[in-house]
């Protein structure tokens, strides 16, 4: 039986933002509602707060007031699923109630990720505590399936009691696992419920369409390769969608030979011409010198562009 769920507004391709920081380490939110207005140009939405993001090292306060800041500025929060998970419950309840009291779209939910060989009776609890204390039939929860970091596996049978339990609350996830037979087989097990499922890169964007999931929520180069991205998931059908998605998985290659976060905001600061784009927060360092002058001459070699940046 397919449940009635609140008609969504994302997109097919949403970023996890990179965030901009000041020099005293505070997230530099106009900056970043620029770079969100960019990426909105281009057809993407936004998951502020996602890894990506540097997420896990803000609080959830300074996390809550760049939100305000951004939807303040302009910024359709109906293309918006920042991210609230957090170890904490009473953190994650703050920040998801903050996202739907600002009427994004929905929110993107990591697990509690600092135990670890946690049972599913555990994880349950933990995601129907906060569900019950935010208390709002407006939330829609994206859960985030990241074990590579996390080292938590989402089992099948944990999202299907979740959605029976939640219907019209756990409405979908983006699976980080770069497992496809896994993001697979959520989609055949859910997909039918209408449950939405986003891939966590761009690389099985094609894959997850003709699936019948949703799109990508991509780890990597939505960032800075957005508009590519979100041409193929509005044209898949197409006869030339596999040389797209090639082309895709170029861009990205060169990327990942590199700490991806520093590898992006050293394209960004290097496209906008706004060195300040390059801090990372600790534990993060930014690309040696080295390292981006190689980064920089691979992009120009396959003719990488960011056009109104």
């Amino acid at each position: 039986m397919t449940i009635a769920l609140h008609p969504s507004t994302l997109p097919a391709v949403v970023s996890p933002v990179l965030t901009p920081f000041k020099a005293d380490g505070n997230p530099d939110a106009q900056k970043l509602l620029k770079q969100c207005k960019w990426l909105e140009s281009n057809g993407v939405g936004q998951a502020v707060f996602g890894t990506n993001s540097e997420a896990n090292s803000m609080s959830a306060p300074q996390k809550m007031s760049t939100l305000t800041t951004l939807i303040e500025g302009g910024l359709n929060p109906a293309h918006m699923m920042p991210g609230t998970g957090a170890t904490s419950i009473d953190a994650t309840v703050n920040m998801t109630r903050h996202a739907v009291n600002h009427q994004c779209a929905g929110v993107l939910m990591l697990p509690p990720f600092y135990y670890k060989d946690v049972t599913d009776d555990g994880l349950f609890a933990y995601f129907s505590e906060v569900i019950q204390k935010v208390g709002s039939s407006a939330l829609q929860i994206y859960i985030y399936n990241m074990p590579p970091v996390t080292k938590i596996n989402l089992s099948l049978s944990l999202l299907e009691r979740l959605t029976k339990e939640y219907p019209k609350t756990v409405v979908g996830m983006k699976d980080s696992s770069g497992d496809w037979a896994y993001t697979e087989s959520v989609i055949k097990l859910l997909a039918p419920s209408s449950f939405r499922v986003y891939a966590g890169s761009e690389v099985f964007l094609i894959r997850t369409l003709r699936a019948d999931g949703v799109g990508c929520i991509s780890a990597t180069t939505t960032n800075v390769n957005p508009q590519a991205i979100a041409d193929l998931a509005a044209h898949w059908r197409e006869s030339n969608a596999d040389e797209r998605q090639a082309v895709l998985d170029k861009v990205r290659g060169v990327f990942a030979k590199y700490q991806m976060i520093a590898g992006m905001k050293t394209a960004v600061a290097h496209y906008s011409n706004d060195p300040e784009w390059l801090r990372v927060r600790p534990p993060l360092t930014q690309l040696s010198a080295d390292q981006q002058a190689q980064l920089l001459s691979e992009l120009k070699q396959i003719q990488f562009s960011m056009p109104g940046l």
